[in-house]
């Protein structure tokens, strides 16, 4: 069973499409980041999977529930944390997750959540309003994990938080999905969602671009990476005739090779070294997910990934 799966969800307002015919599967246990610039359809497809909005065409499945026939059963089995969500001035960070905890019933102990998100037993009985805004994002994410949900959909889940946070942020995440939990967010600070993610979905102007692995994105974009050698004797040898070499510099003793499929790395290794050189240095310089993204994103119609790379 997938935690999420959508089939040709479209979602039109007057003649805009905001989500054009998108397929997807989320399996259960992933760590599924979904990228998109501002405008791409991320925010209405978390709209249509939590049934805040209802599909033009097509149809989706949360936790093999039927998103607009099963709502409520949906809702309690999964933890959301919303983009843009704040909390009741008035209220303590404590009182917002025992109200979580009675509102699921799930009998839970609120300092053991309040721990588990990094916030002092000193902060969680202070006012929401004096909170800073990571402090409040803490908050709604700890009431997101009440009832140690199956599937966590997270909205910019890092906002506010500064790098101890985000870290932290990273480890609560993993210790979800290694319980089980699918994790489904969406964020605009590619580095964390290169660190954690098993898989990658990039939207773009409303359609699905590609779904793969960070290692998958760079095989097929184009995007290139390079490979500095340090031999002890530079071998004659023609490197450019493997495949996905696209460049080789020497400079002394070093070989820089610039390539666009990851599989050339060992070939251009074991070549170097069958013509006789000693490899006493390696170093490698790879694409980041922000080279990817824009790869994807960006760019004239012919510079654009071709349609079978898609997922």
């Amino acid at each position: 069973m997938a935690a999420i799966q959508t089939n040709g969800l479209t979602k039109q307002f007057g003649e805009v499409v905001a989500v054009s015919n998108l397929d997807l599967t989320v399996k259960k246990g992933e760590i599924f980041g979904f990228l998109g610039p501002n405008g791409s359809g991320k925010s209405t497809t978390i709209n249509m999977l939590m049934d805040y909005i209802r599909p033009t065409t097509g149809s989706v499945t949360v936790l093999g529930y039927d998103a607009q026939e099963e709502t409520q059963t949906i809702h309690e089995r999964i933890g959301i944390l919303p983009d843009a969500f704040d909390l009741y001035g008035r209220l303590s960070g404590r009182k917002h997750i025992q109200f979580a905890i009675d509102s699921k019933k799930t009998g839970e102990d609120a300092d053991d959540i309040l721990e588990r998100v990094g916030l002092s037993a000193e902060d969680a009985d202070r006012p929401a309003g004096d909170y800073s805004k990571g402090m409040r994002q803490r908050v709604t994410l700890g009431m997101a994990l009440v009832g140690d949900p199956d599937l966590l959909i997270l909205d910019e889940p890092s906002s506010g938080l500064d790098p101890h946070g985000v870290r932290e942020m990273r480890d609560i995440i993993r210790a979800e999905a290694d319980r089980g939990t699918a994790v489904f967010f969406s964020s605009h600070i590619l580095d964390q969602v290169e660190a954690i993610c098993d898989r990658v979905a990039i939207m773009n102007q409303g359609e699905l671009v590609t779904v793969d692995t960070i290692d998958g994105l760079r095989e097929t974009s184009g995007t290139n990476e390079t490979l500095e050698l340090t031999v002890s004797t530079v071998p004659e040898v023609d490197l450019t005739t493997i495949p996905g070499v696209t460049d080789v510099v020497v400079d002394g003793n070093r070989i820089t090779v610039t390539y666009s499929k990851s599989s050339a790395k060992a070939k251009v290794i074991n070549c170097v070294e069958k013509a006789g050189a000693t490899v006493t240095d390696i170093a490698t310089k790879e694409s980041s997910l922000e080279d990817l993204f824009t790869a994807y994103t960006t760019g004239s119609d012919d510079q654009r990934i071709e349609s079978e790379v898609r997922a």
